[in-house]
């Protein structure tokens, strides 16, 4: 007799309705506690949330074009504008002229813009540390698999192209 586990299909049980809307419910609550997580260090810098998504594409991203960067945040050009001049304001971003189109604006984080968002993503590191230890080193590359797995062909060129960006130099090159 073989024990429930062991029958046919029983490793598609994570597939059942229940699962899947429970790995919803579990994605929502961990995104709300994240930014609950930062919104202490937000609020000491007087940062948004829009703040904080612009710093952290330009923490994996540094060089990226203007018009990358409202691609990547899925904004509009006004409200991009918006929190760039912000940004700009407190003198986090710096910018550059692209190599071969001179018309090109590159983003880059200035030295103070490094500061904020190192101090935000040590709150998430430290959440993704105490996270991924308690879970282990298979459940961690399971995790990376299934994000990755859910990403949108644009998202997954953001990925790729950051990596290809680490690999061979700056955007915009």
């Amino acid at each position: 007799m073989s024990l429930p586990h062991e029958t046919a299909g029983a490793d598609l049980l994570f597939l059942r309705e229940e699962q899947l809307r429970l790995a919803q419910t579990l994605m929502f609550l961990a995104s709300r506690d994240m930014a609950q997580a930062v919104e202490p260090v937000l609020e000491e810098n007087g940062l948004g949330h829009a703040h904080y998504r612009v710093l952290q594409v330009l923490a994996f991203s540094p060089g990226i074009p203007v018009s990358r960067l409202q691609a990547v945040l899925g904004v509009t050009k006004q409200s991009l504008g918006r929190t760039m001049h912000e940004l700009e304001a407190r003198q986090y971003l710096a910018s550059q002229p692209g190599r071969q189109d001179r018309r090109q604006r590159l983003l880059f984080l200035s030295p103070a813009g490094k500061e904020a968002e190192a101090r935000l993503f040590a709150v998430v590191r430290q959440r993704l540390v105490a996270a991924y230890r308690e879970a282990g080193g298979a459940a961690v590359e399971g995790f990376r698999r299934v994000m990755r797995g859910m990403l949108s062909e644009q998202s997954r060129s953001v990925l790729n192209e950051d990596a290809a960006g680490k690999k061979g130099g700056q955007h915009g090159a």
